[in-house]
């Protein structure tokens, strides 16, 4: 293993510890190879997106646009290559180089679809100002389904080979994919308040409207930091549809493989504890960021294990 590729896997690591916690937590339980193959999957895809969402940087639309087509660049080559150009000894100021040879060297090793990080790349563009693709409202579940489709369900998909699974069916193909999005629809719940400071409404609004909420409302509740009974009616509706999808990820997490199957059942269980807290909040989304107690997110990662 090169020293790029080596440092690229400590970044990824490091970021996968900061930011996603519960990822960082469920990845322990795998193999040491596979946990490798989450950190530089997280890490790249963390990377790219605070290309897009680090707010109040200075940066323009334009730079950022230029930024992920250097990413994308930097990723196609390295994958056509096997490895990321050894730029020679890799230092402080190059880590996507170094996040970006470690990706490679998981791709190539567990046989990740390439196809896959053009679907990514593309949702990254709908979320930047000034790409021909740009989005920050959707109006349905299908039209924000296009979004994830490359931001979380393709990575359900690319984490296949690394659980085990070399040729997916379409069964647990669907279901790796529902669980990616199960994953997203939780975060866009989570993190209404914040993204509404982006400029951005995840939540369908046909499903917001339903229950009498629409963007001049949901930014009453946000100025306020309050939660009206509307709003409250909405979050409940869609928290239902969010617990339909990870019901529609359970039989694909049963069909992996033993040695990998304990770490996924704890990833799904944990993060969905975040819906429960949401609730246990009064769905005070407005107020403050939903996040899970370490204690209760082992303790709910221990009842998955004996289920399993």
């Amino acid at each position: 293993m090169s020293a790029t590729v080596a440092c690229g896997y400590r970044r990824a690591a490091a970021l996968t510890a900061e930011h996603g916690r519960t990822y960082h937590l469920a990845a322990s339980l795998l193999p040491r190879d596979s946990r490798g193959a989450v950190y530089a999957l997280y890490g790249f895809a963390r990377f790219v997106d605070d290309i897009v969402d680090t707010p109040g940087d200075g940066v323009t639309d334009s730079a950022r646009l230029t930024e992920l087509d250097h990413a994308e660049t930097l990723l196609t080559r390295a994958l056509s290559l096997g490895a990321a150009p050894e730029p020679g000894t890799p230092g402080p100021d190059d880590p996507l180089t170094e996040i970006v040879a470690a990706l490679a060297d998981t791709v190539h090793r567990f046989g990740i679809p390439a196809r896959t990080f053009g679907a990514f790349m593309r949702s990254m563009r709908m979320d930047s100002p000034g790409s021909p693709l740009f989005r920050n409202r959707y109006r349905t579940l299908a039209e924000l389904s296009e979004y994830t489709d490359g931001s979380a369900a393709i990575i359900g998909e690319q984490m296949l080979p690394v659980l085990g699974i070399a040729e997916p069916d379409n069964q647990v193909r669907t279901a790796a994919r529902a669980l990616g999005d199960a994953f997203q629809l939780t975060n866009f719940l989570r993190d209404v308040a914040e993204d509404l400071q982006r400029d951005r409404i995840y939540l369908p609004m046909d499903e917001l409207a339903a229950f009498g909420v629409d963007e001049a409302h949901l930014r009453r509740c946000q100025a306020s930091r309050t939660t009206s009974a509307p709003l409250r009616r909405a979050l409940a509706h869609l928290i239902a549809v969010n617990r339909d999808i990870y019901r529609r990820a359970e039989p694909g997490i049963a069909r992996l493989p033993r040695r990998t199957r304990p770490a996924i059942a704890v990833a799904a269980a944990a993060y969905s504890e975040i819906l429960c807290e949401i609730e246990r909040s009064g769905y005070e989304v407005m107020a403050a960021r939903a996040v899970v107690p370490t204690p209760r997110k082992l303790a709910v990662g221990a009842a998955a294990l004996l289920q399993r």
